[in-house]
């Protein structure tokens, strides 16, 4: 198998603007090791430190409380037309700091919070509880995608359709009206479609559901951790659900139920950005092996977000090699590694919005190249 160039290693933002994000990554078998990569990074990268990760925690929550006080102590006080500005304001920053504590929670699903796994949990569950997320749930799904990352039938999430999968109304949202109505409808309820229904994730040929102890998602050993996920949330929403008597539920909306929503799209943004890129392979179960599938992700540069969402966002490659490094020492580890993987390495540090709309056209569906000499090798496509 040969492989192509890539975008790797940019070191301005003069240079980034001028790659080819079409370049895909090199697609053939690496010639080092997961142990060559982690030679690569200083040793002190996978130190977790209890008091440090709080640290970032209590951070977000103060950040939370601040912005929570400033709104309901003076808002409601501003004249017109300031009253009108403040609010879209509030909701944007307060859903990036609570995409930024979800994120938090993620990182204890991976053991990267703490070096005490029940605290990692304890924290996590708390945390994703209240962001209306069924903590073990999401991470035993999501440790599976970390294990089958870009594999056509494996894969647990974003799995890219093949042609002859494509449903019927593929054709009619292949125009700018339909992928503004599809990018619209995928970040205002993406996220709790997967949740409830599973959408985009694998398929599993019957229903699969995160609240479903019993589904296919998970396994037997599984199953009691997944109710207590569900009482998580059932807990949360019960406590919220008194708040809307004692509050009003236009409160409620405007305090908590908006930026709950910008950090769904968040979430569904930031993931699909990493893991939809033309430049990306796919394998099926001939080609795929895990290193080669971890190495089928892209970094994205989300400005000063990246420090608000904890770099998840441009340290995504070596998360996926390495989960358990705490976000603190990602950057250092990341640009450790980049000689190392070289061609192997991805980033696109096209401005986002640009990003999500070019990728949304161009990665419909995948499929092999032809006369490719790669047998299970798929690749985005957007010629229907």
């Amino acid at each position: 198998m040969g492989s192509c160039g890539n975008m790797s290693n940019p070191t301005t933002k003069t240079e980034q603007k001028k790659i080819n994000h079409l370049q895909r990554v090199s697609f053939s078998k690496p010639p080092f090791t997961i142990a060559d990569i982690k030679k690569a990074i200083p040793p002190h990268c996978f130190q977790r430190s209890l008091i440090r990760s709080f640290s970032y925690l209590v951070q977000d929550l103060i950040l939370v409380s601040l912005f929570y006080y400033i709104a309901t102590t003076y808002f409601f006080f501003l004249p017109y037309p300031y009253y009108y500005l403040a609010w879209p304001i509030y909701w944007i920053i307060q859903g990036c700091v609570f995409t930024g504590i979800w994120m938090i929670g993620h990182e204890c699903g991976h053991h990267a919070f703490s070096d005490y796994q029940l605290v990692n949990d304890v924290i996590g569950f708390i945390l994703h509880s209240v962001l209306l997320t069924p903590y073990f749930s999401w991470k035993y799904s999501h440790r599976r995608h970390h294990s089958n990352t870009s594999s056509i039938e494996h894969d647990e999430v974003y799995v890219p359709r093949l042609k002859s999968e494509l449903r019927w109304f593929s054709n009619y949202l292949n125009n700018p009206l339909g992928r503004v109505l599809a990018l619209s409808c995928t970040l205002t309820f993406g996220w709790p479609l997967y949740l409830v229904f599973n959408a985009s994730g694998r398929s599993y040929g019957r229903y699969a559901s995160h609240y479903d102890p019993h589904g296919p998602i998970f396994n037997d050993r599984e199953k009691l951790q997944i109710y207590i996920s569900n009482v998580g949330v059932i807990a949360s929403a019960y406590v919220l659900y008194r708040i809307v008597l004692a509050q009003g539920l236009a409160w409620f909306v405007c305090i908590y139920g908006v930026p709950l929503q910008i950090m769904s799209s968040f979430i569904v943004l930031i993931t699909f950005l990493h893991h939809t890129h033309s430049s990306l392979p796919h394998y099926d179960s001939f080609e795929w092996d895990w290193l080669r599938g971890a190495l089928a992700t892209v970094d994205r540069d989300f400005g000063v977000l990246n420090k608000v969402f904890h770099n998840i966002t441009d340290t995504h490659v070596l998360h996926h090699l390495f989960s358990t490094i705490p976000h603190y020492h990602a950057m250092e580890a990341t640009k450790a590694i980049k000689p190392l993987l070289g061609e192997y390495y991805q980033f696109d540090g096209t401005p986002i919005y640009k990003a999500m709309w070019r990728d949304s056209k161009e990665c419909i569906y995948v499929e092999k190249d032809e006369g490719s000499t790669g047998k299970g090798i798929f690749w985005y496509k957007n010629k229907l």
